[in-house]
Protein backbone atom coordinates (compact mmCIF):
# COMPACT_ATOMS: atom_id res chain seq x y z
CA UNK A 1 0.00 0.00 0.00
CA UNK A 2 1.45 3.40 -1.24
CA UNK A 3 2.22 5.96 1.88
CA UNK A 4 1.61 9.61 1.90
CA UNK A 5 4.18 13.05 1.82
CA UNK A 6 2.95 15.25 4.52
CA UNK A 7 4.03 18.95 3.65
CA UNK A 8 4.23 19.96 7.72
CA UNK A 9 4.00 23.56 8.74
CA UNK A 10 6.60 24.47 12.33
CA UNK A 11 6.73 27.81 14.16
CA UNK A 12 8.65 30.23 12.86
CA UNK A 13 9.84 31.23 16.48
CA UNK A 14 7.51 30.13 19.18
CA UNK A 15 7.50 26.77 19.99
CA UNK A 16 3.84 27.07 20.97
CA UNK A 17 2.76 28.02 17.03
CA UNK A 18 2.46 24.30 16.06
CA UNK A 19 -1.12 22.71 15.78
CA UNK A 20 -1.92 19.46 17.65
CA UNK A 21 -2.26 17.48 13.80
CA UNK A 22 0.99 18.68 12.95
CA UNK A 23 2.59 17.01 15.66
CA UNK A 24 0.27 14.13 15.92
CA UNK A 25 1.54 13.62 12.28
CA UNK A 26 5.31 13.83 12.90
CA UNK A 27 4.66 11.30 15.74
CA UNK A 28 2.97 9.13 13.61
CA UNK A 29 5.17 8.49 9.83
CA UNK A 30 7.97 6.54 9.61
CA UNK A 31 10.39 9.39 8.64
CA UNK A 32 10.49 13.27 8.82
CA UNK A 33 12.36 15.45 6.32
CA UNK A 34 14.24 18.24 8.05
CA UNK A 35 15.97 20.67 6.32
CA UNK A 36 18.23 21.13 9.40
CA UNK A 37 18.40 18.36 11.64
CA UNK A 38 20.42 20.06 14.29
CA UNK A 39 17.41 22.78 14.20
CA UNK A 40 14.67 20.41 14.06
CA UNK A 41 15.98 18.24 16.80
CA UNK A 42 15.16 21.57 19.36
CA UNK A 43 11.37 21.13 18.18
CA UNK A 44 11.37 17.36 18.45
CA UNK A 45 12.66 17.49 22.15
CA UNK A 46 10.27 20.07 23.07
CA UNK A 47 7.48 17.91 21.70
CA UNK A 48 8.74 14.57 22.70
CA UNK A 49 8.69 13.30 18.89
CA UNK A 50 10.80 10.43 18.45
CA UNK A 51 10.57 10.20 14.56
CA UNK A 52 13.83 9.82 12.60
CA UNK A 53 15.14 12.99 10.68
CA UNK A 54 16.86 12.57 7.51
CA UNK A 55 18.31 15.73 5.59
CA UNK A 56 16.78 17.00 2.94
CA UNK A 57 17.84 20.45 1.71
CA UNK A 58 18.52 22.65 -1.67
CA UNK A 59 21.91 20.83 -2.09
CA UNK A 60 20.57 17.00 -2.08
CA UNK A 61 16.88 17.64 -2.96
CA UNK A 62 16.92 16.36 -6.51
CA UNK A 63 19.40 13.71 -5.29
CA UNK A 64 17.28 12.35 -2.77
CA UNK A 65 13.69 12.58 -4.37
CA UNK A 66 14.10 9.69 -6.19
CA UNK A 67 14.75 7.43 -2.96
CA UNK A 68 12.27 9.15 -1.01
CA UNK A 69 9.34 8.15 -4.03
CA UNK A 70 10.49 4.74 -3.93
CA UNK A 71 10.15 4.71 0.09
CA UNK A 72 6.55 6.09 0.01
CA UNK A 73 5.67 3.56 -2.92
CA UNK A 74 6.58 0.79 -0.62
CA UNK A 75 4.25 2.12 2.18
CA UNK A 76 6.32 4.51 4.26
CA UNK A 77 4.75 7.60 5.24
CA UNK A 78 6.72 10.81 5.61
CA UNK A 79 6.68 14.45 6.46
CA UNK A 80 8.52 17.02 4.97
CA UNK A 81 9.68 20.02 7.20
CA UNK A 82 11.62 23.50 7.03
CA UNK A 83 13.79 24.98 9.63
CA UNK A 84 10.48 27.24 10.02
CA UNK A 85 7.71 28.35 8.84
CA UNK A 86 5.28 26.39 5.83
CA UNK A 87 7.64 24.19 3.42
CA UNK A 88 8.39 25.23 -0.35
CA UNK A 89 7.76 29.06 0.64
CA UNK A 90 11.71 30.27 -0.33
CA UNK A 91 12.72 26.57 1.21
CA UNK A 92 13.50 23.27 -0.36
CA UNK A 93 10.60 21.02 -1.14
CA UNK A 94 8.59 22.09 -4.80
CA UNK A 95 11.08 19.19 -7.00
CA UNK A 96 9.75 16.58 -4.55
CA UNK A 97 6.26 17.17 -4.32
CA UNK A 98 5.91 17.56 -7.99
CA UNK A 99 7.79 14.44 -8.71
CA UNK A 100 5.19 13.13 -6.23
CA UNK A 101 2.02 14.26 -7.82
CA UNK A 102 3.09 13.15 -11.09
CA UNK A 103 3.94 9.57 -9.34
CA UNK A 104 0.35 9.74 -8.45
CA UNK A 105 1.22 10.11 -4.52
CA UNK A 106 -1.13 11.30 -2.04
CA UNK A 107 0.47 14.86 -1.09
CA UNK A 108 -1.39 16.11 2.37
CA UNK A 109 -1.12 19.92 3.74
CA UNK A 110 -0.48 20.27 7.44
CA UNK A 111 -1.30 24.12 7.57
CA UNK A 112 0.40 26.11 9.84
CA UNK A 113 2.49 29.24 10.25
CA UNK A 114 3.97 31.00 7.10
CA UNK A 115 6.28 34.36 8.21
CA UNK A 116 4.49 36.34 4.95
CA UNK A 117 1.25 35.98 6.01
CA UNK A 118 1.80 36.75 10.05
CA UNK A 119 3.55 39.97 8.72
CA UNK A 120 1.10 41.02 6.28
CA UNK A 121 -1.65 40.41 8.95
CA UNK A 122 -0.23 42.93 11.51
CA UNK A 123 1.26 45.39 9.07
CA UNK A 124 -1.42 47.33 8.28
CA UNK A 125 -1.07 47.07 4.50
CA UNK A 126 -4.11 46.21 2.44
CA UNK A 127 -3.88 42.84 2.08
CA UNK A 128 -6.50 41.87 -0.19
CA UNK A 129 -4.45 41.70 -2.66
CA UNK A 130 -0.20 40.99 -2.61
CA UNK A 131 2.13 39.15 -4.20
CA UNK A 132 5.12 37.77 -2.69
CA UNK A 133 8.59 37.74 -4.17
CA UNK A 134 11.02 35.78 -2.06
CA UNK A 135 14.24 37.14 -1.77
CA UNK A 136 15.12 39.82 -3.89
CA UNK A 137 18.36 39.40 -5.93
CA UNK A 138 21.24 40.00 -3.79
CA UNK A 139 23.37 42.26 -5.81
CA UNK A 140 22.65 45.84 -6.08
CA UNK A 141 22.06 46.41 -10.14
CA UNK A 142 20.26 43.73 -10.11
CA UNK A 143 17.73 44.63 -7.46
CA UNK A 144 17.20 48.08 -8.98
CA UNK A 145 16.23 46.66 -11.65
CA UNK A 146 13.79 43.75 -10.45
CA UNK A 147 12.11 46.73 -7.85
CA UNK A 148 11.46 48.91 -10.66
CA UNK A 149 9.80 46.70 -12.62
CA UNK A 150 7.32 46.58 -9.49
CA UNK A 151 7.19 50.10 -8.70
CA UNK A 152 3.28 50.60 -10.64
CA UNK A 153 1.71 47.36 -9.24
CA UNK A 154 -1.21 48.47 -7.31
CA UNK A 155 -1.00 45.89 -4.46
CA UNK A 156 0.97 44.81 -1.68
CA UNK A 157 4.38 43.73 -2.62
CA UNK A 158 6.14 41.00 0.04
CA UNK A 159 9.81 40.59 0.08
CA UNK A 160 12.06 38.36 2.41
CA UNK A 161 15.32 39.59 3.37
CA UNK A 162 18.67 39.11 5.15
CA UNK A 163 20.52 41.13 7.82
CA UNK A 164 23.52 41.41 5.90
CA UNK A 165 21.30 43.27 2.69
CA UNK A 166 18.85 44.83 4.65
CA UNK A 167 19.99 48.41 5.31
CA UNK A 168 21.37 48.33 1.26
CA UNK A 169 17.79 47.02 0.15
CA UNK A 170 15.64 49.68 2.20
CA UNK A 171 18.15 52.32 0.49
CA UNK A 172 17.51 51.13 -2.84
CA UNK A 173 13.58 51.20 -2.58
CA UNK A 174 13.90 54.80 -1.68
CA UNK A 175 15.64 55.45 -4.68
CA UNK A 176 12.92 53.49 -6.57
CA UNK A 177 9.56 54.06 -4.48
CA UNK A 178 10.18 57.64 -3.38
CA UNK A 179 9.98 58.93 0.25
CA UNK A 180 5.92 58.61 0.00
CA UNK A 181 5.96 54.91 -0.09
CA UNK A 182 4.56 53.41 2.85
CA UNK A 183 6.39 49.85 3.76
CA UNK A 184 6.63 47.41 7.08
CA UNK A 185 9.45 46.09 8.28
CA UNK A 186 9.10 42.93 10.38
CA UNK A 187 11.62 40.66 11.94
CA UNK A 188 12.02 38.49 14.48
CA UNK A 189 8.02 37.34 14.33
CA UNK A 190 7.23 35.78 17.15
CA UNK A 191 10.35 35.61 18.86
CA UNK A 192 11.61 37.62 22.09
CA UNK A 193 12.58 40.80 20.08
CA UNK A 194 9.64 40.73 17.08
CA UNK A 195 9.64 44.51 15.97
CA UNK A 196 6.83 45.19 13.11
CA UNK A 197 7.17 48.97 12.21
CA UNK A 198 5.12 50.36 9.15
CA UNK A 199 6.29 54.06 8.20
CA UNK A 200 7.79 55.76 5.45
CA UNK A 201 11.23 54.40 3.97
CA UNK A 202 13.63 57.21 5.39
CA UNK A 203 12.10 56.86 8.87
CA UNK A 204 12.57 52.82 8.34
CA UNK A 205 16.50 53.52 7.02
CA UNK A 206 16.60 56.14 10.08
CA UNK A 207 15.52 53.14 12.74
CA UNK A 208 18.27 50.33 11.17
CA UNK A 209 21.16 53.16 11.36
CA UNK A 210 20.36 54.68 14.83
CA UNK A 211 21.59 51.22 16.05
CA UNK A 212 23.56 47.31 14.44
CA UNK A 213 21.43 45.47 16.11
CA UNK A 214 18.19 46.86 14.51
CA UNK A 215 19.74 45.38 11.54
CA UNK A 216 19.50 41.95 12.87
CA UNK A 217 17.52 38.60 12.34
CA UNK A 218 15.56 37.53 9.59
CA UNK A 219 13.46 40.15 7.97
CA UNK A 220 10.01 40.18 6.04
CA UNK A 221 9.34 43.44 3.68
CA UNK A 222 6.11 44.70 2.80
CA UNK A 223 5.71 47.58 0.13
CA UNK A 224 2.66 49.66 -0.10
CA UNK A 225 0.47 49.76 -3.70
CA UNK A 226 1.07 52.04 -5.64
CA UNK A 227 -1.33 55.23 -4.97
CA UNK A 228 -3.95 55.17 -7.62
CA UNK A 229 -3.34 59.14 -8.59
CA UNK A 230 0.27 58.15 -8.87
CA UNK A 231 -0.86 55.37 -11.13
CA UNK A 232 -3.00 57.81 -13.27
CA UNK A 233 -0.18 59.75 -13.59
CA UNK A 234 1.83 57.69 -15.04
CA UNK A 235 -0.21 55.99 -17.61
CA UNK A 236 -0.95 59.87 -19.18
CA UNK A 237 3.36 59.81 -18.77
CA UNK A 238 3.68 56.59 -20.64
CA UNK A 239 0.95 57.13 -22.63
CA UNK A 240 2.64 60.59 -24.17
CA UNK A 241 5.91 58.88 -24.74
CA UNK A 242 4.91 55.68 -26.81
CA UNK A 243 2.96 58.14 -28.98
CA UNK A 244 6.29 59.78 -29.74
CA UNK A 245 8.03 56.70 -30.32
CA UNK A 246 5.62 54.64 -32.55
CA UNK A 247 5.84 57.50 -34.58
CA UNK A 248 9.99 56.67 -35.06
CA UNK A 249 9.35 53.09 -35.06
CA UNK A 250 8.04 49.94 -34.64
CA UNK A 251 5.29 49.36 -31.71
CA UNK A 252 7.31 46.28 -29.81
CA UNK A 253 10.74 48.34 -30.29
CA UNK A 254 8.92 51.38 -28.93
CA UNK A 255 7.32 49.27 -25.85
CA UNK A 256 10.59 47.96 -25.02
CA UNK A 257 12.51 51.47 -24.88
CA UNK A 258 9.70 53.00 -22.97
CA UNK A 259 10.50 50.19 -19.85
CA UNK A 260 13.45 51.24 -19.96
CA UNK A 261 12.70 54.90 -19.57
CA UNK A 262 9.77 54.67 -17.23
CA UNK A 263 10.66 51.26 -14.95
CA UNK A 264 6.81 50.17 -15.83
CA UNK A 265 6.81 46.33 -17.30
CA UNK A 266 7.64 46.03 -20.93
CA UNK A 267 4.49 43.37 -21.25
CA UNK A 268 2.08 46.56 -20.41
CA UNK A 269 4.10 49.44 -22.38
CA UNK A 270 2.98 47.09 -25.28
CA UNK A 271 -0.51 46.27 -24.53
CA UNK A 272 -0.80 50.23 -24.14
CA UNK A 273 1.00 50.89 -27.17
CA UNK A 274 -1.71 49.01 -29.33
CA UNK A 275 -4.10 50.90 -27.62
CA UNK A 276 -3.02 53.83 -29.09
Amino acid sequence: MTGKLYVVATPIGNLGDISIRAVDILKSVDLVLAEDTRHSKKLFAHYEIGTSLRAFHEHNEKDKTGSIINEINEGKSIAMISDAGTPLISDPGYHLVTKAKKANIEVVPIPGPSALITALSSSGLASNSFTFFGFLPSKPVARLKFLQTKINLDETIIFYESPKRILSTLENMLEVFGESREVCLAKELTKSFETILTDRLPNLIEYLDADISHQKGEFVILVASADKIDLIESEHHLDKILSILCSEMGTSKAAKLAAKITGIDKKHCYKRALAL
